[in-house]
């Protein structure tokens, strides 16, 4: 079994997909003006608007309520990208570059619509273990 994508469903897609690209550095792929992915590694981030909702059944996801889900995304350097990003996402910082006690430097931020957002660099052994 492979995990081949996450998808966030939210009702400003264009803003969603734009907030994306930027912190990843990668683009998205727009298949319908309601649906885009972005490839990162082997799994894709898909971000769809709240009309494909209507292939699924009223009711089925709601954009912008997200209090239990974490996105991660292991980075080659989290403070690097913390200094490339932190002014455009200035009030979504949740907490910035902190080594966490397992072992992980951590960035936590919020996306368009609240969704939390990890990037994380690997630091200590055990840690470092963990992702070869």
């Amino acid at each position: 079994m492979d995990l081949a994508s996450v998808r966030i469903i939210t009702a400003d897609i264009k803003q969603m997909v734009s907030f994306f690209e930027h912190i990843t550095a990668l683009p998205a792929v727009w298949y319908t003006e309601d649906f885009a992915e972005i490839e990162i590694g082997s799994v894709k981030l898909a971000v769809g608007s709240t009309r494909t909702l209507n292939f699924f059944g009223e009711g089925m996801a709601v954009p912008a309520s997200n209090k239990s889900v974490i996105i991660e995304f292991r980075v080659d350097n989290v403070d690097e990208v913390y200094e490339r990003i932190k002014d455009s996402i200035g009030e979504k910082i949740v907490q910035q570059p902190t080594t966490m006690p397992w072992g992980n430097r951590s960035l936590l931020f919020r996306d368009t619509d609240g969704n939390l957002i990890n990037f994380f660099t690997p630091k200590s052994t055990e840690a470092l273990e963990r992702f070869q």
